[in-house]
């Protein structure tokens, strides 16, 4: 297993289609990428970052994302999100996340997810459903 320090790079990658527009999931009315579809491409490469360092069980959630969508993406382009970990607090991990479309920076910003046991997290919020 992996460390978890920071300084851990991980990256996600999807090709703009129809699907992940703004005009498709109702964010915009325009046929480019979604900047809901950024921020989940960002999470994944995020996650993707920590995976090789959790223990069985145990995952990670997001609980905080501050970005900027800094230009428009149209459909049939591949979008890169890169994310590098940059503080540990307990449970709690701070990201720096990017991302491109080829050679173009299209969005930046701060992650943080929270460590937690997929178990316990899951069955306390089940829970709320009693």
């Amino acid at each position: 297993m992996t460390e978890l320090k920071t300084g851990l790079l991980g990256q996600a990658e999807t090709t703009v289609t129809d699907s992940n527009t703004a005009a498709a999931i109702g964010s915009g009315a325009l046929p480019v990428f979604s900047t809901p579809h950024m921020i989940a491409l960002m999470e994944n490469a995020s996650m993707n970052a920590i995976a090789p360092c959790l223990e069985e069980g145990q995952g990670s959630v997001g609980v905080r994302i501050d970005v900027e969508h800094l230009a428009a993406t149209p459909m049939g382009m591949t979008v890169r999100a890169e994310s590098t970990l940059t503080k540990l607090e307990g449970r709690m991990l701070s990201f720096e996340v990017k991302a491109w479309a080829g050679d173009e920076l299209i969005g930046r910003g701060s992650h943080q997810r929270c460590l937690v046991f997929n178990g316990r997290f899951m069955e306390k919020t089940l829970a709320k459903l009693k």
